[in-house]
């Protein structure tokens, strides 16, 4: 059994990233499982025709534990990918790491973990216990960055890969980071920024997702992109990644940046502009 776990700022397509690369590895005969580790619960809606399912923590609380079966919590999507949503609490009210303790506690009790796959897609902003509790636990034993290169999103990234060299102090721990996935907000330099980026931290780029109109096309027919469009470029840059992930056997203990450096970083990348803001060099995004 192959366990990954998507890491990344919150809406840099976490979600998108994982129910494609899902939806790429079943394709390719092997049984998988998707966990959405984050309150929203949305992170296997594209692999279920569109339909948010009943999260871990709901049925918890509604039925207690000892009541539920590996049906009520597992749903069968795309081309037999199982499906869970661990979700979280109320708004403002306890720990939103609490759902992802919870979920994992009551598969190991049904002895769920049994695909070839587990896919978990995991809220990086804050790596608190429950967030980093696939890592902290050994399910996760290959991370996988999710970032743009937008400063935020690479901070979250550096955030994750200091949670990774942590953890990792811990000989008995198996978590590596496998490498960083760009996905793309069509900025300057970006794919450069985000290699330049990883090799800082001692990883490599193991994919570049250009932005593309057809990830909401997709989405809003309910669809992963592989499944929409199978024959089209993204499909192709998907299942590339899931190659990628198969056969990846590169596995590091990152060296975090510090934040002065990861700016200067950044700030190397930037385009030059003038005293109005406006970039007058050939082909800028941000030229008016």
């Amino acid at each position: 059994m192959k366990q990954i776990a998507l890491y990344g700022k919150g809406g840099i397509g976490k979600s998108t990233t994982s129910a494609n690369l899902s939806a790429a590895l079943v394709n390719r005969g092997l049984s998988v499982m998707q966990i959405g580790c984050d309150p929203k619960r949305d992170s296997t809606r594209m692999l279920m025709k569109g339909m948010l399912i009943p999260t871990v923590l709901d049925l918890i609380r509604e039925r207690g534990e000892e009541n539920l079966t590996l049906d009520d919590v597992v749903f069968t999507g795309y081309k037999g990918v199982l499906c869970v949503e661990a979700g979280g609490p109320e708004p403002g009210v306890g720990c939103a790491g609490r759902g992802i303790i919870a979920t994992f506690q009551l598969l190991e009790r049904l002895s769920a973990f049994d695909e070839d796959i587990i896919v978990y897609d995991v809220l990086g902003d804050v790596v608190c216990g429950g967030f980093a509790m696939p890592m902290r636990k050994g399910y996760a034993q290959e991370v996988y960055l999710v970032t743009s290169g937008e400063l935020m999103s690479l901070y979250a990234a550096n955030n994750i890969c200091k949670a990774i060299s942590r953890i990792s102090q811990n000989v008995r721990q198996v978590c590596r980071l496998g490498g960083v996935i760009c996905n793309s907000r069509n900025l300057p330099d970006e794919e450069k920024l985000v290699g330049a980026f990883a090799s800082a931290v001692g990883s490599k780029i193991i994919a570049y997702i250009p932005r593309s109109g057809l990830v909401q096309h997709a989405e809003l027919n309910n669809q992963t992109v592989i499944e929409f469009a199978p024959d089209s470029p993204l499909s192709a840059t998907y299942q590339a990644l899931a190659e990628e992930i198969m056969i990846n056997t590169d596995f590091v203990i990152p060296k975090p940046l510090e934040i002065e450096e990861l700016e200067k970083l950044a700030r190397s990348y930037l385009p030059k502009i003038d005293h109005q803001g406006i970039n007058h060099s050939k082909n800028s995004h941000f030229r008016k």
